[in-house]
C-alpha cells in the first residue's frame, strides 16, 4: 500500500511540474481569426412561373422561368456502373464544399450528397445518384417538390412530368425517341 502511496504523491507532483503559460510559444493565433466560415444563406428564389424544359444537350431538362437563367437541372449520364442522373442546383456554393440537397414531396422524401464543382464559372452544386436509385422517386410524381441545399435556398419545383419522362429513359424504362410530354397550362 505504501508503494501505491508513493507513486500517487510522485505523479501528482510530476504533473505539477509544468512551465506555466507563455507567449513564447511558436504562432499563438486567436481562434476566431483562424476559422473559415461560410458565406451568407441565399434566399429562396421565386419560382412561380417556373418549369421543366428540354436543354440543347439530349438526355438533360432544365428548371427555371423561361428567358431567366436556369435553377436546376437534371441530366441522364453514363457512368462506370450503368446510368446515373445528374442534379445540379445552380447556386454559388463555397469552394469545395459538401452538402445534402434534401427532397420533399410525391409522398417521399430523399437527401443526396452534392459537391461544390467548379464548373468554369462558378462554384455550383452538383450531385449523382444511380438511375435506380429509389430516392430518385421523389421526382417521379404528379405533385410540387421543395429542393433544399443549406444555405442556397428552397427551390419549389412545379409539377410536371418531364423528370420522370427523363428518369424512366434513364433507366431503360421508356424507348429514348419516345416524344417529351408537354408542360401543363
Amino acid at each position: 500500500m505504501g508503494g501505491r502511496l508513493t507513486i500517487a504523491v510522485a505523479l501528482v507532483a510530476l504533473a505539477g511540474c509544468k512551465p506555466p503559460a507563455s507567449d513564447d510559444y511558436v504562432a499563438r493565433v486567436a481562434l476566431d481569426e483562424a476559422r473559415t466560415y461560410a458565406s451568407e444563406p441565399l434566399p429562396s428564389p421565386d419560382t412561380g412561373g417556373a418549369l421543366w424544359a428540354e436543354s440543347d444537350r439530349p438526355g438533360r431538362i432544365l428548371y427555371g422561368k423561361p428567358g431567366e437563367a436556369p435553377l436546376m437541372s437534371l441530366a441522364c449520364e453514363d457512368a462506370d456502373n450503368g446510368k446515373r442522373i445528374h442534379i445540379t442546383r445552380f447556386a454559388a456554393a463555397d469552394p469545395k464544399a459538401k452538402a445534402v440537397l434534401a427532397l420533399i414531396g410525391n409522398g417521399h422524401v430523399a437527401r443526396l450528397y452534392v459537391d461544390a464543382t467548379w464548373n468554369g464559372r462558378a462554384w455550383l452544386w452538383e450531385g449523382y445518384a444511380a438511375a435506380d436509385d429509389p430516392n430518385l422517386e421523389v421526382l417521379t410524381g404528379p405533385r410540387r417538390i421543395e429542393a433544399t441545399v443549406p444555405g442556397a435556398g428552397s427551390v419549389e419545383l412545379n409539377p410536371s412530368e418531364r423528370p420522370r419522362h427523363l428518369i424512366e429513359m434513364c433507366r431503360g424504362e421508356r424507348p429514348l425517341d419516345e416524344p417529351v410530354p408537354p408542360e401543363p397550362e
